[in-house]
């Protein structure tokens, strides 16, 4: 059965668009992978992703969502251990193909787990000063910039 979509409330909603941009990070490093475009040019931009974007979001989550949850929450355990894991794979400065893809599954992995269970959750028990505060505190930068120029995803190799 397939996953129906989530009703996410709008607080929320700025969140979620990040998720779409990091799901949308790692489709690009599969196309790139997949267009034989080299190594070391998806994993620039994948550097550049994560300290542009994923930076401030992970900031972000951990500052003003996950409390919501508290740290003792087991969902919220899991996803502080996924953004260290994810920014241990960055700090590894490997650009292999290997090392590309598994950082694009564990990205997808991990946003899909936000999405389904941890957003779920808080959505749940948030009270509205709680939201209203989170979305005050959203960044709401575009996380498609125009400034990356090599679109290898697009062009290929």
């Amino acid at each position: 059965m397939k996953n129906k979509p989530i009703k996410r409330i709008e607080e929320l909603q700025p969140l979620s668009r990040d998720h779409h941009y990091g799901l949308l990070l790692g489709w690009k490093i599969k196309q790139g992978v997949s267009k034989n475009v080299e190594a070391e040019r998806i994993g620039s931009y994948v550097d550049w992703f994560y300290k542009n974007f994923l930076v401030d979001h992970f900031e972000m989550e951990e500052r003003w969502v996950f409390p919501v949850l508290g740290a003792s929450d087991p969902l919220v355990k899991q996803a502080l251990q996924e953004h260290r894991q994810i920014e241990k794979m960055i700090d590894e400065k490997d650009h292999s193909y290997s090392h590309l893809l598994k950082f694009g599954e564990k990205l997808t992995d991990h946003i899909r787990f936000e999405e389904r269970q941890l957003f779920n959750k808080i959505q749940e028990v948030a009270s509205e000063d709680q939201l209203a505060e989170i979305d005050r505190k959203h960044n709401t930068t575009e996380k498609d910039d125009p400034s990356w120029k090599d679109q290898f995803w697009v062009k290929g190799g």
